[in-house]
């Protein structure tokens, strides 16, 4: 298990512009994010769609209209293909069981919560050595994943020994639900399940793997999910170009994907 470094306190930038707080440490993920989300507001600035007085957010939270010019910006210079009826038929035949109605699982998690100032690095310690110890149990008398919710989790449902209930696809953050459905695990996931929420234990109880579904009545659900693809790549590549054109100090993005298409 590799543990999540943290960039030291040297300042950040982009094209001279500041990502954080003189001291402020981030993890890589959310500096990489904030580096991806200013190249984006440069980019847009550049092109006419936001004022020049427009204030970089050294706290990561941009402006409404930052925001919405990065939108128009994006809409702009991202071309997007129209998937073809082939390629749909062919994402559907791959990725049959995303499309299965009905599915459920009966889960249970403890929560290792982000919070602001919190650090990152101790905090991704903990919930990792909190999976080594729950995979790692017995099986005996003693419930050890209840106990450890009960005296780690941040969640209410710690008290219950991280009980979740039944959950379909709706149910829950669409990055938790991601890890939940379409797959075959019982047990407890060999990961950490990331959320916006925080860092996620997660056992599998039970499954109900639902109704398959023919393509006639989910193609508008798969089409959608190429468009989404194809917009997750072009994104991709276009922060690469940007990147490659602009000053970027103390943040590697060479090679990452970026958080803002996760």
């Amino acid at each position: 298990m590799t543990a999540m470094t943290t960039i030291t306190t040297a300042i950040a930038r982009v094209n001279g512009v500041p990502l954080h707080a003189d001291g402020e440490q981030l993890d890589d993920t959310l500096l990489r994010q904030r580096a991806c989300s200013e190249l984006l507001r440069q980019a847009a600035m550049q092109a006419g769609l936001l004022a020049a007085t427009d204030v970089a957010p050294i706290d990561g939270v941009m402006s409404e209209a930052a925001s919405q010019a990065i939108d128009d910006w994006l809409e702009r210079e991202l071309q997007l293909p129209e998937p073809t009826d082939d390629a749909c038929r062919r994402h559907h035949a791959a990725h049959a069981a995303r499309y299965r109605t009905a599915e459920r699982v009966r889960v249970r998690h403890i929560l290792f919560a982000v919070t602001p100032g919190m650090d990152v690095v101790a905090l991704r310690n903990r919930a990792e050595a909190c999976l080594l110890d729950v995979r790692c149990h017995d099986g005996g008398p003693s419930d050890g994943f209840a106990e450890s919710a009960r005296t780690l989790s941040n969640c209410p449902s710690g008290e219950h020994g991280g009980e979740l209930g039944w959950l379909g696809g709706t149910d829950c953050a669409s990055e938790f639900a991601r890890e939940l459905f379409g797959h075959v695990e019982v047990g407890v996931l060999p990961r950490l399940v990331h959320s916006r929420f925080g860092l996620h234990v997660v056992e599998v109880l039970e499954r109900e793997s639902g109704i398959a579904q023919p393509f006639e009545a989910v193609h508008g659900a798969v089409r959608m999910a190429l468009r989404q693809q194809a917009w997750v790549t072009a994104l991709r590549q276009c922060l690469q170009v940007l990147a490659g054109q602009a000053n970027v100090e103390g943040v590697d993005l060479e090679g990452a994907q970026s958080p803002l298409v996760q």
